[in-house]
């Protein structure tokens, strides 16, 4: 570790606060946007209504990301095999009946402390990251050994086992190329990563074999809703071979239903035009084409691309390319490898969420609960999104002194 003084101090990097600040501000107005006919429908007050509350978990967050600052990264580091157990001890605890709970679909993802529900697996993301980096950040000659790679491994796939448990399928895959890139950027030998990359290629090929052409006998366990996703994002029919004409009927109105969200996104995103047609004026959200319980959090983008239009989603894109790209600068400047990984998980992280939530809402990639970065409601995304970025803004403060 080096010692505090002899550190260079400074400063944050201004540019990627002012992005942050942007993208809460965008996330505040649209929150509000996209919930304010429910709320208004269901008379909930004003301290209790949903944009309100993301205000909270972003001055929360702030607060938690400043803490992030003050402390050296090498000592956060010191920790980060504390901080890694606890997060799969909560993973763990999240999968028992009586302490996790579960919300509409049977996903069992949340631990209710009272005035919060805090959802195990973002901060196990966090703590993977701290922890991967921290082990990874070990002499080069080491990660030739397979022993190390093998740690490495089993160090990113438990916590994605376990919350794909939950199952959260979502939240597990964005594991897997933070992960991948980590141990890339620290030297780990190709052939390794080729087998890496090999083996969850054959995983998903596989997987997608199974949903779309095995008959039920041969198919694996899966949850229902999502084999349902992923055929409705293939076009395949629902209804199985020698289906009767009833059960076909049946199994056509289920894709219907099924399909919806992800239909009455992109309808909204393709009736923003140009200008968009201006804020909380949005038809597909004022008369709940676009489902109320999902406007908010999953498909905020196809909301702030129907009110803000083109114009709107490229600002969006533009102040998430800011926050990445100066990511990547922290990252190159980074005083050692530790600092560097840290960096370089925290970006991938990040565009993983940003690219899988808004492939989903123009129907590019089958849709799973991924929030996007600070605009989706939520309070555990936004208080992992803004502790993650105040650890890139700790590299920042102690980078090299040039």
């Amino acid at each position: 570790m080096f010692p505090t003084n002899t550190i260079p101090r400074e400063g944050l990097d201004r540019l990627q606060i002012a992005a942050l600040i942007g993208l809460m501000f965008l996330g505040a107005a649209f929150v509000y946007s996209a919930t304010m006919a429910s709320d208004a429908a269901g008379g909930v007050p004003w301290y209790d209504q949903s944009w309100v509350r993301q205000l909270v978990w972003y001055a929360l967050g702030l607060v938690a990301a400043g803490a992030m600052c003050v402390v050296d990264y090498h000592t956060l580091a010191r920790w980060s095999l504390v901080g890694y157990w606890l997060s799969i001890l909560t993973l763990v605890a999240v999968l028992i009946p009586f302490i996790g709970k579960t919300h509409g679909w049977g996903a069992r993802r949340w631990i209710d402390i009272g005035f919060f529900q805090f959802q195990p697996g973002e901060f196990a993301k966090l703590a993977f990251i701290l922890a991967g980096a921290n082990f990874l950040s070990r002499p080069a000659h080491e990660l030739r050994e397979p022993a190390v790679f093998g740690k490495a491994l089993g160090l990113m796939l438990l916590p994605c086992a376990l919350i794909m448990k939950e199952p959260d399928l979502g939240s597990a895959l964005v594991l897997l190329p933070t992960g991948l890139v980590m141990m890339l950027v620290a030297g780990t030998p190709p052939r390794f990563l080729a087998c890496l990359v090999g083996g969850v290629g054959l995983l998903v090929m596989l997987l997608l074999a199974d949903v779309l052409f095995a008959p039920p006998a041969w198919q694996i366990h899966m949850q229902e809703y999502q084999r349902q996703r992923l055929l409705v994002y293939f076009g395949r029919d629902f209804a199985r071979a020698g289906a009767t004409k009833a059960e076909r009927q049946q199994a056509a109105e289920l894709q219907r239903n099924k399909s919806y969200q992800s239909r009455q996104a992109l309808i909204s995103v393709g009736s923003g035009g140009l200008l968009g047609q201006g804020w909380g004026q949005g038809r597909q959200t004022a008369l709940s084409f676009l489902p109320p319980s999902a406007a908010h959090n999953d498909f905020i983008f196809s909301v702030i691309a129907e009110e803000e239009g083109f114009v709107g989603s490229v600002t969006v894109l533009t102040l998430y390319a800011v926050v990445l790209f100066s990511g990547l600068r922290i990252a190159g400047q980074a005083r050692d490898r530790l600092g560097k990984l840290v960096a370089v998980g925290v970006v991938t992280l990040l565009f993983s969420h940003v690219f899988i939530n808004i492939g989903m809402n123009i129907r590019i990639v089958p849709v799973t609960g991924i929030p996007l970065p600070l605009l989706s409601y939520g309070g555990s995304s936004v208080l992992c999104s803004l502790i993650a970025l105040g650890l890139m803004q700790n590299i920042h403060i102690h980078r090299k002194g040039y």
